[in-house]
């Protein structure tokens, strides 16, 4: 698990921030990839994705960081269950949903909660 977690991180560092919002506008909802980023407007997210705009340094940030956990949860599961992970409450993160954590800045806490739940913790 180790190695697709380095190749992860790699792509999330490596990808253009246009594909990163377009990758996950398409397996999480505008709706969500907004809500992860801070955003209040859905709109932005497929200004990202078309490449119209740039985010700020924290949304950009918050997106990265649910990029690198949706790749890595993707190798291991379908992009439905992807979707119920980072909806659902979560064990490893006080009932918190990943949406949210990763949204309140514990991006973190939310790739350790990614990795528990690969490994059935």
């Amino acid at each position: 698990m180790e190695m697709q977690v380095e190749q992860a991180h790699h792509q999330a560092v490596d990808a253009r921030l246009q594909d990163v919002a377009d990758y996950l506008q398409d397996l999480l909802s505008r709706r969500l990839v907004a809500y992860i980023a801070g955003v209040k407007d859905v709109k932005t997210v497929s200004r990202w994705a078309n490449g119209e705009v740039e985010a700020r340094q924290e949304a950009e940030r918050r997106l990265r960081a649910a990029y690198q956990i949706a790749l890595l949860l993707t190798e291991f599961d379908s992009p439905r269950i992807v979707k119920a992970w980072f909806i659902g409450l979560n064990p490893h993160l006080a009932d918190t949903p990943p949406a949210e954590a990763i949204h309140n800045g514990r991006s973190k806490e939310a790739l350790a909660a990614a990795r528990a739940f690969i490994v059935g913790g």
